[in-house]
């Protein structure tokens, strides 16, 4: 079936890649791609506020083939496979003989759009020109991050890899630390066993001056983020266990920082107490021993899910300090509660009163104090 999707601006076509493919080489046009997820916020505002837009619509209607596809039905997750799309909104620009030719995700403003748009019909910032000219002189910084950067545009880091190790493996290790191959690194470099990191987490100061101390720490940060964050994502604990390993051989407090953290979201998101109390145990006061928001919120998950006398103790031990950060309506209330749950009703009334009190003083609403003053048979 053949149909336009009714709407002013772009005139998006809902029909099957093959036929997409056939209308492209039979009028000469590029397909155009929009693959949005239903859940995505980026994709509705896209839809309804930049594609409905005149100029986009104008350029749009007349240069390419439209097409308009759920990416998580139909042949939406094999194109998504096919074009290496990671994220929503997709935005592929594919000529008739079904190479892609750019391409892009995220949200974009509708000026964004169209230079982008327009971007993609020049063969010298297309991709497949970009990564001939790298790999024909692979030596070649300037070709090298060229391609990178525009690849990057609608792929992850990872995608990125493979063609910056070709380039880095030309480099010596001093002549790694300068401001170009910084930048290559920073992209693309995403293996924290890779040469070129290793030798980033030795000569800091190196990179730092061609770069700044801050986007070298940065790059550390994120290249632990992006090794870790997928397996909490996925709730897969096998799999982060490996990469833990890998992160913790970095040897710096901020990442064992960051790992801390991961530690604690992948063993809330699979209710695995017993490793969520290993980790808030060994980790609290370590790395986040001055942060009273942090505090709470662990001593409240400790309230929520941990009932022995020892999970409490730490807990109320850790709300306290929190408090003496700063005195806060929540941490009354949640202290009071431990206090409750551990058969101390002396002090949980204490804390009671003292969130009741701030109550009246910032002129908040006192339903939980309240609700603890009925369960303490408090007047």
């Amino acid at each position: 079936m053949n149909s336009s999707v009714a709407q002013n601006g772009v005139q998006f076509e809902e029909i099957p890649y093959k036929e997409a493919i056939a209308k492209a080489k039979a009028t000469h046009k590029p397909l155009f791609y929009m693959i949005y997820a239903t859940w995505c916020p980026h994709c509705e505002k896209m839809r309804h506020e930049v594609f409905t837009d005149d100029k986009i619509g104008d350029y749009f209607n007349s240069t390419f083939i439209n097409v308009m596809i759920d990416g998580e039905k139909g042949e939406g997750p094999e194109l998504r496979k096919k074009f290496g799309l990671k994220a929503f909104p997709g935005l592929l620009f594919i000529d008739g003989n079904e190479t892609l030719l750019y391409s892009l995700t995220g949200e974009f403003k509708a000026d964004d759009l169209l230079a982008e748009a327009k971007n993609a019909l020049i063969p010298e910032k297309q991709l497949p020109y970009l990564k001939d000219a790298f790999y024909a002189d692979p030596t070649n910084a300037d070709k090298c991050l060229a391609y990178l950067i525009t690849l990057r545009k609608g792929s992850d880091r990872k995608a990125l890899s493979p063609a910056a190790h070709v380039y880095l493996a030309t480099q010596t290790e001093e002549k790694l630390p300068s401001a170009i191959n910084w930048r290559i690194i920073a992209n693309a470099v995403t293996d924290v066993d890779s040469r070129e990191f290793r030798y980033v987490l030795k000569h800091q100061d190196q990179f730092a001056a061609v770069a700044s101390p801050l986007r070298v720490q940065r790059k550390i940060e994120n290249i632990v983020t992006e090794m870790l964050d997928p397996f909490v994502a996925n709730m897969d604990s096998i799999g982060y266990k490996s990469q833990r390993i890998k992160v913790k051989s970095i040897q710096l407090r901020k990442v064992d920082s960051l790992v801390f953290s991961y530690d604690m979201m992948l063993a809330e998101r699979t209710g695995d107490w017993k490793n969520y109390k290993k980790a808030t145990i060994d980790g609290v006061e370590k790395y986040v021993w001055t942060n009273q928001k942090i505090l709470k919120e662990i001593a409240n998950v400790y309230l929520q899910h941990l009932a022995d006398p020892e999970s409490l103790t730490d807990a109320i031990k850790w709300t306290k300090h929190a408090l003496e950060l700063m005195d806060s309506y929540d941490g009354n209330i949640i202290l009071a509660k431990l206090y409750l749950k551990a058969n101390d009703r002396k002090q949980a009334a204490i804390y009671a009163r003292k969130a009741k009190e701030l109550t009246k003083n910032l002129g908040w609403n006192s339903q939980e104090a309240d609700a603890l003053f009925k369960e303490l048979n408090i007047n």
